[in-house]
């Protein structure tokens, strides 16, 4: 099952994304800059493989829910977040409003 649901965060709407798998959940939530994602993310792939894309994401481990993305602190970030000043540690929402 697939859930698509809008996240608002100091009046600016981002798109939540939910896929439920066999003993998992895939997490996300993005903006038309960025994104941050559940533990799933591959940070290195994005900043070795893809740097030319130049892709802004976060990723958040242990998360279950969106809103726990929204609340946790992001274990690793893109160079091009970085630019942008997100920073590991940052709670996901506060990254969020970063990309908007």
């Amino acid at each position: 099952m697939i859930n698509v649901v809008p996240i608002v965060i100091n009046d600016q709407t981002m798109v939540g994304v939910e896929v439920k798998l066999p003993k998992t959940t895939l997490l996300t939530i993005n903006t038309s800059k960025g994104y941050i994602m559940c533990g799933a993310l591959d940070v290195n792939l994005l900043n070795e493989k893809l740097a030319d894309r130049q892709i802004i994401a976060g990723r958040a481990v242990g998360v279950r829910t969106l809103q726990d993305l929204l609340d946790a602190p992001l274990e690793s970030v893109t160079f091009e977040a970085e630019k942008l000043g997100i920073h590991t540690g940052m709670l996901g929402k506060d990254a969020l409003l970063r990309m908007s």
